[in-house]
Protein backbone atom coordinates (compact mmCIF):
# COMPACT_ATOMS: atom_id res chain seq x y z
CA UNK A 1 0.00 0.00 0.00
CA UNK A 2 1.32 3.33 -0.51
CA UNK A 3 1.23 6.56 1.33
CA UNK A 4 0.21 10.18 0.34
CA UNK A 5 1.49 13.32 2.65
CA UNK A 6 -0.36 16.19 1.97
CA UNK A 7 -0.32 19.68 3.65
CA UNK A 8 -2.60 22.42 4.29
CA UNK A 9 -5.22 19.35 4.42
CA UNK A 10 -8.31 20.24 6.88
CA UNK A 11 -9.78 22.07 4.01
CA UNK A 12 -10.41 23.01 0.43
CA UNK A 13 -7.99 20.97 -2.33
CA UNK A 14 -5.64 19.58 0.66
CA UNK A 15 -8.93 18.01 2.23
CA UNK A 16 -10.22 16.84 -1.39
CA UNK A 17 -6.70 15.57 -1.92
CA UNK A 18 -7.14 13.55 1.15
CA UNK A 19 -10.88 12.22 0.41
CA UNK A 20 -9.86 11.39 -3.05
CA UNK A 21 -6.35 9.35 -2.17
CA UNK A 22 -8.13 7.90 1.01
CA UNK A 23 -10.91 6.23 -1.61
CA UNK A 24 -8.42 4.67 -3.75
CA UNK A 25 -6.71 2.75 -0.64
CA UNK A 26 -3.52 4.82 -0.05
CA UNK A 27 -2.35 4.99 3.24
CA UNK A 28 -2.56 8.83 4.84
CA UNK A 29 0.01 11.37 6.35
CA UNK A 30 -1.91 14.66 6.98
CA UNK A 31 -0.03 17.92 7.97
CA UNK A 32 -2.23 21.04 8.79
CA UNK A 33 -1.56 23.49 12.14
CA UNK A 34 -5.18 22.36 13.86
CA UNK A 35 -4.62 19.00 15.64
CA UNK A 36 -8.31 18.51 16.88
CA UNK A 37 -8.97 19.17 12.94
CA UNK A 38 -6.77 16.97 11.68
CA UNK A 39 -7.74 14.03 14.34
CA UNK A 40 -11.46 14.56 12.86
CA UNK A 41 -10.20 14.20 9.66
CA UNK A 42 -8.50 11.38 10.21
CA UNK A 43 -10.53 9.59 11.96
CA UNK A 44 -13.40 10.20 9.33
CA UNK A 45 -11.15 8.84 6.94
CA UNK A 46 -10.07 5.99 8.44
CA UNK A 47 -13.97 4.95 9.16
CA UNK A 48 -15.08 5.99 5.65
CA UNK A 49 -12.35 4.12 3.72
CA UNK A 50 -10.59 1.37 6.03
CA UNK A 51 -6.81 3.02 5.34
CA UNK A 52 -4.39 4.48 7.56
CA UNK A 53 -3.85 7.62 8.91
CA UNK A 54 -1.13 9.34 10.33
CA UNK A 55 -1.32 12.93 11.32
CA UNK A 56 1.59 15.61 11.96
CA UNK A 57 0.57 18.68 13.07
CA UNK A 58 2.78 21.23 11.68
CA UNK A 59 3.29 25.26 11.01
CA UNK A 60 4.91 25.52 7.94
CA UNK A 61 5.72 28.93 8.11
CA UNK A 62 8.14 28.01 11.05
CA UNK A 63 11.33 26.10 10.99
CA UNK A 64 10.01 23.65 13.58
CA UNK A 65 7.48 22.99 11.62
CA UNK A 66 9.19 22.68 8.09
CA UNK A 67 12.27 20.29 9.61
CA UNK A 68 9.58 17.91 11.81
CA UNK A 69 8.04 17.49 7.84
CA UNK A 70 11.35 17.03 6.59
CA UNK A 71 11.95 14.59 8.90
CA UNK A 72 8.88 12.21 7.93
CA UNK A 73 9.70 12.47 4.40
CA UNK A 74 13.14 11.54 5.44
CA UNK A 75 12.00 8.29 6.93
CA UNK A 76 12.73 5.60 4.96
CA UNK A 77 11.45 2.73 7.14
CA UNK A 78 7.82 4.26 6.08
CA UNK A 79 8.33 6.05 3.51
CA UNK A 80 5.78 8.66 1.37
CA UNK A 81 5.01 7.28 -2.19
CA UNK A 82 3.34 10.88 -2.90
CA UNK A 83 4.20 14.55 -1.46
CA UNK A 84 1.41 17.52 -2.13
CA UNK A 85 2.37 20.24 -1.07
CA UNK A 86 -0.49 22.61 -0.89
CA UNK A 87 -0.47 25.01 2.11
CA UNK A 88 -0.39 28.62 1.97
CA UNK A 89 -2.62 31.59 2.18
CA UNK A 90 -2.54 35.11 -0.01
CA UNK A 91 -2.76 38.53 1.12
CA UNK A 92 -5.28 40.92 -0.33
CA UNK A 93 -3.76 44.15 -0.10
CA UNK A 94 -1.39 45.72 -2.65
CA UNK A 95 2.11 45.75 -2.55
CA UNK A 96 3.58 48.14 0.27
CA UNK A 97 0.11 48.02 1.89
CA UNK A 98 0.67 44.37 3.60
CA UNK A 99 3.60 44.62 6.43
CA UNK A 100 6.81 43.22 5.76
CA UNK A 101 6.77 40.36 8.52
CA UNK A 102 3.68 38.85 6.76
CA UNK A 103 4.92 39.12 2.95
CA UNK A 104 8.12 37.06 4.26
CA UNK A 105 5.81 34.40 6.08
CA UNK A 106 4.28 33.64 2.93
CA UNK A 107 7.65 33.01 1.10
CA UNK A 108 8.91 30.77 3.45
CA UNK A 109 5.46 29.00 3.34
CA UNK A 110 5.08 29.30 -0.49
CA UNK A 111 8.82 28.77 -1.44
CA UNK A 112 11.13 27.91 1.38
CA UNK A 113 8.86 25.01 2.83
CA UNK A 114 8.03 23.70 -1.08
CA UNK A 115 11.90 23.77 -1.93
CA UNK A 116 12.58 21.40 1.45
CA UNK A 117 9.65 19.41 1.69
CA UNK A 118 10.29 18.44 -1.90
CA UNK A 119 13.76 17.84 -1.81
CA UNK A 120 13.24 15.69 1.28
CA UNK A 121 10.65 13.85 -0.71
CA UNK A 122 13.00 13.51 -4.05
CA UNK A 123 15.71 12.25 -1.96
CA UNK A 124 14.25 8.99 -0.73
CA UNK A 125 12.06 8.33 -3.95
CA UNK A 126 14.80 8.79 -6.64
CA UNK A 127 16.47 6.07 -4.33
CA UNK A 128 13.84 3.80 -4.12
CA UNK A 129 13.54 4.59 -8.31
CA UNK A 130 9.53 5.67 -7.70
CA UNK A 131 7.35 8.61 -6.32
CA UNK A 132 5.41 11.84 -7.21
CA UNK A 133 5.32 15.49 -5.88
CA UNK A 134 2.40 17.53 -6.28
CA UNK A 135 3.50 21.48 -5.56
CA UNK A 136 -0.49 22.99 -6.14
CA UNK A 137 0.53 26.90 -7.10
CA UNK A 138 -1.86 28.85 -8.85
CA UNK A 139 -3.30 30.02 -12.11
CA UNK A 140 -1.75 34.01 -10.20
CA UNK A 141 1.51 32.63 -11.05
CA UNK A 142 0.88 33.82 -15.01
CA UNK A 143 -0.17 37.03 -14.32
CA UNK A 144 2.22 39.83 -12.46
CA UNK A 145 0.54 41.79 -9.49
CA UNK A 146 2.10 41.08 -6.08
CA UNK A 147 4.56 38.53 -4.04
CA UNK A 148 1.54 35.94 -3.96
CA UNK A 149 1.85 35.68 -7.77
CA UNK A 150 5.17 35.95 -7.69
CA UNK A 151 5.87 33.09 -5.27
CA UNK A 152 3.56 30.66 -7.07
CA UNK A 153 5.55 31.77 -10.31
CA UNK A 154 8.91 30.79 -8.58
CA UNK A 155 6.90 26.84 -7.43
CA UNK A 156 5.91 26.23 -11.35
CA UNK A 157 9.33 27.12 -12.53
CA UNK A 158 10.69 25.34 -9.65
CA UNK A 159 9.02 21.95 -10.08
CA UNK A 160 9.00 21.89 -13.85
CA UNK A 161 13.00 22.47 -13.56
CA UNK A 162 13.07 19.75 -11.00
CA UNK A 163 10.83 17.17 -13.20
CA UNK A 164 13.56 17.71 -16.08
CA UNK A 165 16.54 17.16 -13.57
CA UNK A 166 14.67 13.58 -12.30
CA UNK A 167 12.84 12.57 -15.45
CA UNK A 168 15.45 9.55 -15.47
CA UNK A 169 14.85 8.79 -12.19
CA UNK A 170 11.63 7.17 -12.07
CA UNK A 171 9.91 10.56 -9.87
CA UNK A 172 7.69 12.37 -10.94
CA UNK A 173 6.65 15.90 -10.13
CA UNK A 174 4.23 18.43 -11.38
CA UNK A 175 2.87 22.07 -10.61
CA UNK A 176 -0.69 22.39 -10.68
CA UNK A 177 -2.38 25.60 -11.32
CA UNK A 178 -5.86 25.79 -10.14
CA UNK A 179 -7.59 29.25 -10.42
CA UNK A 180 -10.84 30.25 -8.14
CA UNK A 181 -12.14 27.14 -5.91
CA UNK A 182 -14.44 27.79 -3.18
CA UNK A 183 -12.48 27.16 0.29
CA UNK A 184 -12.00 28.57 3.85
CA UNK A 185 -8.89 30.49 1.59
CA UNK A 186 -11.14 33.56 0.77
CA UNK A 187 -12.22 33.51 4.31
CA UNK A 188 -9.06 34.25 5.92
CA UNK A 189 -8.09 36.79 2.74
CA UNK A 190 -11.14 38.90 3.48
CA UNK A 191 -12.09 38.12 -0.03
CA UNK A 192 -15.72 38.05 -0.81
CA UNK A 193 -16.73 34.80 -3.16
CA UNK A 194 -19.36 36.95 -4.82
CA UNK A 195 -17.09 39.36 -6.00
CA UNK A 196 -15.68 36.74 -8.63
CA UNK A 197 -18.01 35.98 -11.62
CA UNK A 198 -19.42 32.82 -10.99
CA UNK A 199 -17.93 31.07 -14.01
CA UNK A 200 -14.94 31.25 -12.96
CA UNK A 201 -15.35 28.72 -9.58
CA UNK A 202 -14.13 25.34 -10.13
CA UNK A 203 -15.05 22.21 -8.05
CA UNK A 204 -12.04 21.15 -5.57
CA UNK A 205 -13.11 17.11 -6.61
CA UNK A 206 -12.93 17.49 -10.19
CA UNK A 207 -9.73 19.32 -10.14
CA UNK A 208 -7.71 17.05 -7.68
CA UNK A 209 -9.42 13.83 -10.18
CA UNK A 210 -7.65 16.26 -13.32
CA UNK A 211 -4.38 16.49 -11.57
CA UNK A 212 -3.90 13.05 -10.57
CA UNK A 213 -4.56 12.07 -13.80
CA UNK A 214 -2.32 14.44 -15.38
CA UNK A 215 0.15 13.55 -13.25
CA UNK A 216 0.12 10.10 -14.37
CA UNK A 217 0.04 11.30 -17.57
CA UNK A 218 3.98 12.71 -16.70
CA UNK A 219 2.88 16.45 -16.88
CA UNK A 220 5.02 18.68 -15.20
CA UNK A 221 2.50 21.62 -15.17
CA UNK A 222 -1.84 20.63 -14.95
CA UNK A 223 -3.97 23.74 -15.32
CA UNK A 224 -7.03 21.68 -14.72
CA UNK A 225 -9.80 23.66 -16.63
CA UNK A 226 -10.33 24.67 -20.45
CA UNK A 227 -11.10 28.12 -19.15
CA UNK A 228 -8.01 28.92 -17.45
CA UNK A 229 -5.94 27.17 -19.81
CA UNK A 230 -7.34 29.84 -22.06
CA UNK A 231 -6.90 32.47 -20.03
CA UNK A 232 -2.66 31.60 -19.58
CA UNK A 233 -2.63 31.05 -23.49
CA UNK A 234 -4.26 34.55 -23.86
CA UNK A 235 -1.93 36.00 -21.21
CA UNK A 236 0.90 34.49 -23.72
CA UNK A 237 0.00 36.43 -26.76
CA UNK A 238 -1.76 40.06 -25.27
CA UNK A 239 0.38 42.98 -24.56
CA UNK A 240 2.47 43.36 -20.78
CA UNK A 241 0.58 46.27 -20.18
CA UNK A 242 -3.02 44.71 -20.73
CA UNK A 243 -2.37 41.76 -18.56
CA UNK A 244 -1.38 43.47 -15.94
CA UNK A 245 -4.39 46.01 -16.12
CA UNK A 246 -6.40 42.31 -16.23
CA UNK A 247 -4.65 41.16 -13.34
CA UNK A 248 -4.54 44.01 -10.87
CA UNK A 249 -8.11 44.15 -11.24
CA UNK A 250 -8.41 40.31 -10.82
CA UNK A 251 -5.10 40.23 -8.14
CA UNK A 252 -7.54 42.17 -5.88
CA UNK A 253 -9.92 39.34 -5.16
CA UNK A 254 -7.67 36.52 -6.18
CA UNK A 255 -7.57 33.47 -3.93
CA UNK A 256 -6.62 30.01 -4.95
CA UNK A 257 -8.11 27.39 -2.49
Amino acid sequence: MTTALITGTTAGIGAAFASRLAADGHSLVLVARDEKRLRDQAADLHDRHGVEVEVLRADLSEEAGIAAVEARLEDRTHPVDLLVNNAGFGHRGRYLEVPLTDELRMLRLHCEAVLRLTSAACGTMRDRGRGGVINVASIAAFFPRGTYGASKAWVVQFTQGAAKDLASSGVRLMALCPGFVRTEFHARAGIKPDSVPSWMWLDADKLVASALKDLSRGKSLSIPDPRYKTMTGLAKLVPRAAVSAVSSRVGRNYARR
